[in-house]
């Protein structure tokens, strides 16, 4: 299969890496890692081992493939979809953070698909990534049920060795990810804690509670996700990364933006609209928005504007 992966920083570098060892891969990303991989390949190490040789470029445009993979930060979801409406694919893929399928599908043409990924992965230096844990890759229809494309994006992900699972119940596991999401990254990148940390010590209370608000809003749309599944969810998920730190965390410790607004706007957000009290993610929120703005990596008006969500 033909497979473009969009945004290849850590997780993308690393999916797209491990695509490559049985399909023709094109990385598209930033110099100087792009440049590297064209150099001397993509090095993949901790927990794979791997040397590979995908395409490696910096300008998306008018490209071509049977499947677009999406691994940018939630931000840049806009910017991707405009890259990729001048190509031409039969399916995307998003294995973002955050609910941004919808934004995909309104300026996308072909099929576009949920997607989620637990693997763990660190981008260490230009041509190189770690794997950090080895987890899935779970594709399916956005709003649910059995679809052939899906069942053939599930099939190339097995070829590479990536264990892959197609599922009929995305809505669901999309407010799991985003319940996971919002238990962890933020009381993590506030506590610089690893994940296994911020769940075990004071800090789990919070995340616990972040996800039982997410749940609530999934059940008010709709989509049935228990208090208890969503918390076993965010347990789960810290114990199996427990010595890994969030996306959120390396943001912050990067002095970068983070997927604030896609991961706690999403829930509050749906939380209005729904009439869903989530005072624990409005509050984790504002607290991110403040360092953002403190940092100087966002204007004091955005913050203001996105509390309001």
């Amino acid at each position: 299969m033909e497979i473009l992966v969009y945004g290849a920083g850590a997780l993308g570098g690393l999916v797209g890496g491990l695509l490559a060892r049985a399909h023709e891969v094109t990385l598209v990303g930033r110099d100087p890692h792009m440049r590297r991989v064209r150099e001397d390949g993509l090095r993949i190490d901790g927990e794979i081992d791997a040397h590979v040789r995908p395409r490696a470029l910096t300008d998306g445009t008018h490209r071509s493939a049977d499947l677009a993979v999406v691994t940018t930060k939630a931000y840049d979801t806009d910017a991707a979809a405009r890259t990729l409406a001048t190509g031409e694919y039969d399916a995307v893929c998003s294995l973002q953070n955050g609910f941004t399928e919808e934004r995909l599908v309104a300026a996308l043409d072909p099929t576009v698909l949920a997607g989620t990924a637990s693997y763990g992965a660190r981008f260490v230096e230009p041509g190189r990534v770690t794997c950090t844990g080895v987890g899935e890759v779970v594709v399916g229809p956005l709003s649910g049920g059995n679809d052939p494309l899906a069942q053939r994006v599930g099939g190339a992900f097995d070829e590479a060795g990536i264990e892959a699972t197609v599922a009929a119940d995305m809505p669901r596991r999309r407010y799991e990810k985003l319940a996971v999401n919002a238990g962890i990254n933020g009381p993590s990148a506030l506590a610089r804690l690893t994940n296994g940390e911020t769940l075990d010590g004071p800090g789990g209370e919070a995340a616990r509670e972040a996800a039982r608000e997410v749940a609530r809003v999934a059940r008010a749309d709709g989509v049935g996700l228990g208090d208890d599944e969503a918390v076993a969810a965010v347990e789960r998920v810290a114990a199996d990364t427990a010595a890994n730190r969030s996306s959120m965390r390396e943001d912050v410790a990067a002095g970068r933006r983070t997927e604030v607004d896609a991961i706690y706007g999403a829930a509050t957000e749906r939380a209005d609209r729904f009439g869903v009290a989530a005072p624990t993610c409005r509050t984790v929120a504002s607290l991110i928005r403040a360092w953002e703005v403190g940092a100087g990596v966002r204007p004091a008006a955005d913050a203001d504007e996105a509390g309001g969500e």
